[in-house]
């Protein structure tokens, strides 16, 4: 009995009792008007539900009475143990172990589509992050979001959703001039400017360009030989972080260049729109947002009075063309040092007359520190200045990387302890759960040798304490990547999957799958293969939701 079915039971038993108390109370409720939920304590039962506490009210009830009324005709339900009342009202369901055990055998003929579903059919998503400036390789920031965006795009692929993974390519303004003016002086040995970029790579891609150009660099003029460097360097750069983020297992179906919306006559566009809607207005020569209507803290200048394009206009621009590219859901991905720039950004989905939070979301994540034998790691052997997305694959590997990356919420400062990612112990979490998937290999495996097979399925036989326990939190699969993906938080899936590891490699210590000596294959042994094998399916879908690979041996 999965939730849903059990929800079903739940609202069969109160709606009739509700009506009895009083008439018309159970008027729209339904299924999803009563969630279940996992009891901290798993000796309080399989799980626990507040609808008494809920409906008291509107059926002029004390709670813990009602309680009562629910628990003795859910008693009777085909597949429920027992139930318990506890506190002001709680309702404690137990299963019986026919019910409960019956999951492994739909985990394993639903192989990868269990946790899979349509709920999120109708968002066409947007999903723009990393989005880093082509002047250098990724640092770890952007390497954080990579593995966040990626992930969290696959958990909301799994609900039904459309995603799109879209990086905004910035190939023009002042830090792209600043790459220009580094990569000439790198070319013509000259030191590094003030405010210029440092570090092997400088020098890597000016030997690139001069190469690649098609003439005498070194003939042009200094405006047209920056520009050359410009042009060349960033490309050569760009091919760089898409090839690195390819081998970190990321790829992007749109590559949006910030020039197109310059060129198009975006920004007109945008700025028509919200004439058209009122929110315009012209003073000391420039055009002006009246954002301070839609919660931002001042009005913004979209065209300055010199008749350039401030700074916002462009983020109109660009918020517009994903709206009328058929996006419903725009979410961005951005670093901790825009954290003061999301008001505006949702003064401006206001403005153009959508819900922010909804049409529009914004992700901050914080910064990522490298820790090597206690102390912070902070050169790169080619960047020079920062660690970048290459240093951190090249000591610890792909899915470690990823796996580190993606088991801590976005909002929190996050220490990566090189050490422990080294490790083939259970101190480094990744290896825990790579070893758990692997180990339940390594049984189906053995139990093949010895004869063990499906060919028998027994639920009721599932009544040891961990078996309980590992249902238990199998059954809770589908509910946590349907949360993640509601709070768009990819960290909840990566630490579900460690508590289910963990309570693996208890059942695997206590529960046998094949028999001991020369005693004969029972329907146990052939009953807990389910399991083993359920086990394993959830593991492995849930690792390549993070996009962490679920290997077989170890």
């Amino acid at each position: 009995m999965d939730p849903a079915a059990l929800s079903a039971a739940l609202l069969s038993v109160i709606a009739p009792l509700a009506e009895a108390r009083r008439e018309g109370s159970s008027a729209g409720l339904t299924a999803a008007d009563l969630p279940l939920e996992r009891p901290k304590n798993r000796d309080h039962g399989d799980w626990a539900s507040n609808a008494a506490l809920k409906l008291s009210k509107v059926v002029g009830a004390n709670p813990r009475e009602f309680a009562g009324e629910i628990a003795a005709r859910l008693e009777s339900v085909d597949g429920i143990a027992s139930v318990e009342v506890a506190g002001p009202g709680f309702i404690n369901i137990r299963l019986d172990a026919a019910a409960a055990g019956a999951l492994a055998k739909t985990i394993v003929e639903q192989g990868a589509a269990f946790g899979t579903n349509e709920s999120r059919a109708d968002e066409v998503i947007n999903l723009e992050f990393v989005s880093a400036n082509p002047t250098g390789p990724i640092h770890l920031g952007g390497t954080r979001w990579a593995a966040l965006g990626d992930a969290l795009a696959r958990i909301l692929s799994s609900q039904g959703a459309q995603v799109t993974r879209e990086y905004y390519f910035n190939d023009h303004g002042a830090q792209i001039d600043r790459f220009a003016r580094s990569l000439v002086a790198a070319h013509q040995g000259d030191p590094t400017p003030e405010d210029g970029y440092g570090g092997a790579y400088i020098g890597d891609i000016a030997k690139r360009v001069a190469a690649a150009y098609d003439g005498d660099i070194d003939a042009l003029d200094a405006a047209a030989k920056q520009e050359a460097f410009r042009e060349l360097g960033v490309n050569f750069m760009f091919d760089e972080i898409k090839q690195s983020l390819h081998e970190f297992g990321v790829d992007f179906d749109v590559y949006f260049h910030e020039n197109d919306l310059h060129n198009s006559g975006a920004v007109e566009r945008a700025v028509t729109r919200l004439r058209d809607l009122g929110h315009i207005f012209e003073a000391d020569g420039a055009t002006w947002l009246r954002s301070t209507e839609f919660g931002d803290d001042k009005d913004r200048v979209i065209i300055k009075s010199d008749g350039q394009p401030a700074y916002i206009s462009g983020d109109l621009a660009y918020y517009l063309d994903k709206r009328e590219r058929g996006f419903n859901r725009c979410i961005i991905m951005l670093g901790a040092d825009h954290h003061g720039y999301v008001q505006r950004l949702m003064a401006m989905c206001a403005a153009f007359g959508d819900e922010p939070n909804v049409n529009l979301q914004v992700l901050i994540g914080q910064m990522v520190n490298l820790v090597r034998d206690g102390q912070p790691m902070r050169m790169s052997k080619r960047a020079g200045t920062v660690v970048t997305l290459e240093d951190l694959v090249e000591i610890v590997g792909v899915d470690a990387a990823r796996y580190a990356l993606t088991r801590s919420s976005a909002d929190s400062n996050l220490d990566i302890d090189l050490d422990v990612l080294q490790k083939r112990t259970n101190d480094n979490p990744v290896f825990y759960v790579q070893y758990a998937h692997a180990r339940t290999h390594n049984v189906a495996r053995n139990a093949a040798d010895s004869g063990v097979d499906r060919s028998e399925f027994a639920p009721e036989l599932l009544d040891h304490e961990t078996e309980s326990a590992l249902l238990g939190a199998l059954q809770e699969y589908p509910r946590i990547v349907a949360y993640a993906a509601e709070v768009r938080e990819p960290h909840r899936v990566a630490r579900y999957l460690e508590e289910l590891a963990g309570l693996y490699h208890r059942w695997y210590d206590n529960c046998r799958v094949i028999p001991q000596g020369d005693a004969p294959v029972e329907p146990v042994h052939r009953t807990r293969l389910w399991l083993n094998d359920a086990t394993g399916q959830v593991l492995r879908n849930g690792l390549t939701l993070l996009g962490v690979s679920a290997p077989e041996r170890m």
